[in-house]
């Protein structure tokens, strides 16, 4: 009996070794698939109006323009979650101190109207530059130490305030993209924030499923950098964004650098439309340049252009620049025993149209993109959520109310 018993243990011990290798990590209490990404801000009331009852709350701003049943739409679309950008200044800024309770709730009511529309939701701690009248923003929350304080402290309460939530049905994203880390000088403070904020909503939510990324502009290329064992809990999932070709999936819009503004007008893919026509466009954006941009750039934005429609254009060179994000990170959560559900492509998307510009990029060109990063990321296992509900990238509004073209829309509804 003794030797049974034994060789049922050295069994059971070596199936569980199996089991672990086959199943690596635990699974977080929150799971997705398909997302949409709210909008954050329509009317970007300036800091100084942040005290008036009126022009802050309902918050975050979407709740003023969408109801439920625009919610339950986007579930009957195939949606199963929301990623609900929440611009945390107002919860810094001493303008609403008389009104910051009711901006919790607000948040918290929020959350619960998009659960009864049937969808999940991700919280998403979504900050923007500061600008204008807005005094708090990336670089003032990650440059100056007692900001970061008081952005810890927000997010401890943000997390309480959502704790007795449904964990299947709710998420918190600690920090949308963080600016920080981005040089190429070794220095390396993301990490050490990272736990500092975990810890924070951690205390505070212990039930919870809790967003992590890597650090500038929650890269592929910087969630590589990131050991997740510094973070010693399974109720995680690991964000990355993508909206690689760069060149493509940003055009016209003027906060995008110094380059990007000029470049309007092209395909996706480029070898989507006869090359006499590609030439010709190229030739537009070209002289564009050389009659606007400042003549001491204007040779290096000429050569950079070069460069950048000589890595794309051809398939496999296009192919190869939209999967090299997928493959790093799945070769990071291998690496790490993390399972592809617990990683998810938290932003992707393609430009319609610039703020104030009259350039719309043409709907088949922004469908076929979401279509193809769509497919690359259900390939990976890994969840996804498409920017933007409305705005410059909107899938469903445009601007003024006016609806967008529903070719995006119609990819997501053709999976459901």
């Amino acid at each position: 009996m003794a030797l049974l018993t034994a060789m049922i243990k050295s069994l059971m011990a070596a199936l569980f070794v199996l089991m672990a290798v086959a199943w690596p990590g635990q699974a977080a209490t929150f799971s997705m698939k398909r997302g949409l990404n709210l909008d954050q801000w329509v009317t970007w009331p300036g800091e100084d109006q942040w005290g008036d009852r009126k022009a802050i709350l309902p918050y975050p701003e979407w709740r003023k323009f969408l109801k439920e049943d625009d919610l339950k739409a986007l579930k009957s679309a195939g949606f199963d979650f929301l990623r609900m950008p929440v611009d945390p200044s107002p919860f810094l800024s001493d303008q609403t101190m008389a009104l910051r309770d009711d901006l919790y709730a607000s948040v918290l009511d929020s959350v619960r109207m998009i659960n009864r529309a049937g969808l999940k939701v991700i919280v998403d701690m979504h900050l923007i530059p500061a600008g204008g009248s807005r005094k708090i923003g990336m670089a003032e929350v990650m440059d100056d130490p007692r900001t970061f304080d008081l952005y810890v402290d927000m997010l401890r309460r943000m997390a309480r305030t959502l704790a007795a939530e449904d964990p299947k049905k709710v998420a918190v994203e600690l920090m949308n993209e963080p600016i920080v880390d981005c040089d190429s000088d070794g220095t390396s403070l993301w990490p050490d924030r990272q736990r500092q904020l975990f810890a924070a909503a951690r205390s505070s939510a212990t039930k919870l499923t809790l967003v992590l990324t890597g650090a500038c502009y929650s890269a592929a290329s910087s969630l590589e950098k990131i050991d997740p064992k510094a973070i010693p809990d399974d109720n995680v999932i690991w964000a990355f964004h993508s909206y690689d070709p760069f060149l493509l999936t940003h055009q016209g819009a003027t906060w995008a650098g110094d380059f990007i503004p000029y470049v309007t007008g092209l395909p996706y893919p480029l070898t989507s439309v006869p090359k006499a026509q590609l030439v010709v466009t190229l030739d537009t954006i070209r002289a564009r340049i050389k009659a606007e941009a400042p003549w001491t750039r204007q040779s290096g934005l000429l050569a950079y252009l070069d460069e950048q429609v000589a890595g794309m254009d051809s398939p496999d060179k296009l192919h190869g620049l939209m999967d090299a994000p997928f493959m790093k990170v799945e070769a990071w959560a291998k690496a790490n025993g993390i399972r592809p559900e617990n990683i998810t492509l938290g932003e992707f998307g393609m430009i319609r149209q610039e703020y104030g510009s009259s350039y719309v990029l043409p709907a088949q060109y922004r469908a076929a993109y979401v279509e193809d990063m769509i497919a690359r990321a259900e390939a990976h296992g890994f969840s996804w959520s498409v920017w933007s509900y409305g705005g410059a990238f909107g899938i469903v509004d445009a601007f003024n109310g006016d609806k967008a073209e529903p070719g995006a829309m119609d990819v997501i509804r053709s999976l459901h």
